[in-house]
């Protein structure tokens, strides 16, 4: 019996895998304009960090979690997602001392999760990220977002709605929580298991249950909008204002709270109304979270930032029609017949690779014709033609594939001439 993949993951496969490096490569090259440094954390963490920086009432600490004890009989666990990871990092190397503030970092890599899969949702996906730590200034908030932003706009995307919300500081989430539990805890028991545990624990959560999300109280539910006080209004309104200046259009929805309990202040989701983008709409999201480093043991420092997963990305970009300008053509294709020509090819190789050019030959001793078909299949640019009759000459026949225009060059001066050629 052959083995097969686990499900929810995927193997990328030459053809493919290039799509994925365009985007990260435009993803890293938005963040060097914005000034965020890359950040690499391990892949599993000890599973507290995720139960007290994601927290336990999400479903993602409850149910999705990959999670082992090593032979020490530490809990650990993949990594559901990376801000809690980031943010430990963060604390730990001190980096709230640097003199530069905020400190702005990125990270891209896979993320775990015991979902059901489905369409663009898989158990493990590559996630990108931002995290701004050291600054509760909503330029930040407004940054982040425009980064965001920029990266779908950059790659082509046209069908982009940004939603936004504010969760408002410690005392108006205080107050919208006395509210939701007055709200929900006469009908508590018409809502599934989870959200009766946290009726109490954290209700915001309630809001964002798929399992009832049509229950007729939850369209009723007290807006935190409507519980923001003076000091959070002003913020939120400064973010907006903020948006508004960047010409980033976006809408207030009173119902956005993300799935993660660090969230505070500005939490926001960007989405594809592409047709064909399929039921799950949400291509980004992310937020304000200024308790979180003091929750990993370091001192009050705000922070915010987004998360979005590669996956879903080239989704809305098949659904929009948008084929990615990468191309990876070979710039010389050398064509060797017989043994020694062989030989002398793979010489050539070896110094068109170390001038940084791609080249290839043919290694299943194919005719010539079948050699050239293979130089197409390849895209490439020029191939180089050497045979027991160029080798007498000494020489190599280089054909431009796109002109059709061929001539005799040294095979000793053979390497400058196609430098020359190229520039």
């Amino acid at each position: 019996m052959s083995i097969q993949i686990p499900r929810g993951t995927q193997d990328i496969l030459p053809g493919e895998v290039e799509k994925w490096q365009f985007v990260e490569d435009t993803a890293k090259e938005i963040c060097r304009t914005y000034q965020y440094k890359e950040i690499r954390t391990p892949i599993f963490e000890h599973t507290e960090l995720f139960q007290k920086g994601v927290g336990d009432t999400t479903d993602i600490v409850q149910k999705e979690m990959y999670t082992f004890e090593d032979r020490g009989g530490r809990s650990l666990t993949l990594r559901p997602e990376g801000t809690a990871s980031v943010v430990r990092s963060f604390t730990q190397h001190k980096m709230f001392g640097q003199p530069n503030q905020p400190v702005k970092l990125f990270y891209n890599g896979p993320m775990f999760r015991y979902e059901r899969p489905q369409a663009g949702r898989f158990r493990q996906f590559v996630q990108f990220g931002v995290e701004a730590l050291g600054s509760e200034d909503p330029a930040i908030d407004a940054e982040v977002i425009s980064l965001a932003m920029t990266l779908y706009k950059k790659l082509g995307l046209k069908s982009l709605k940004l939603v936004i919300n504010s969760l408002g500081d410690k005392e108006s989430r205080i107050s919208h929580r006395t509210a939701l539990i007055n709200h929900f805890q006469p009908r508590i028991e018409e809502f599934c298991s989870d959200c009766q545990n946290r009726l109490e624990k954290n209700p915001l959560r309630i809001l964002d249950c798929k399992k009832d999300r049509d229950h007729e109280l939850m369209k009723s539910a007290p807006s935190i909008l409507d519980y923001l006080n003076n000091e959070s209004k002003t913020y939120f309104d400064k973010v907006l204002l903020y948006l508004k200046e960047l010409g980033i259009e976006y809408e207030v929805d009173p119902t956005l709270v993300r799935g993660l309990d660090y969230y505070n202040h500005t939490a926001f989701e960007i989405m594809s109304s592409a047709e064909g983008f399929g039921a799950i709409t949400t291509l980004c999201g992310g937020g304000r979270y200024n308790g979180l480093v003091q929750e990993m043991g370091g001192p009050e420092t705000p922070g915010i930032g987004f998360a979005l997963s590669i996956e879903r990305l080239l989704a809305a970009l098949e659904a929009e029609n948008i084929q990615l300008p990468y191309e990876n053509p070979v710039d010389c294709f050398i064509v060797a017949l017989g043994e020694e020509a062989k030989l002398k090819a793979a010489v050539l190789l070896q110094q068109l690779r170390q001038h940084s050019f791609s080249a290839d030959m043919d290694y299943l001793d194919r005719k010539m014709k079948a050699q050239f078909k293979a130089a197409d299949r390849v895209h490439a640019k020029y191939v180089a033609i050497l045979g027991e009759d160029e080798l007498q000459k000494r020489i190599i026949n280089l054909k431009n594939m796109e002109t059709g225009e061929q001539k005799e060059v040294a095979i000793t001066d053979f390497v400058n001439q196609f430098i020359q050629l190229s520039k």
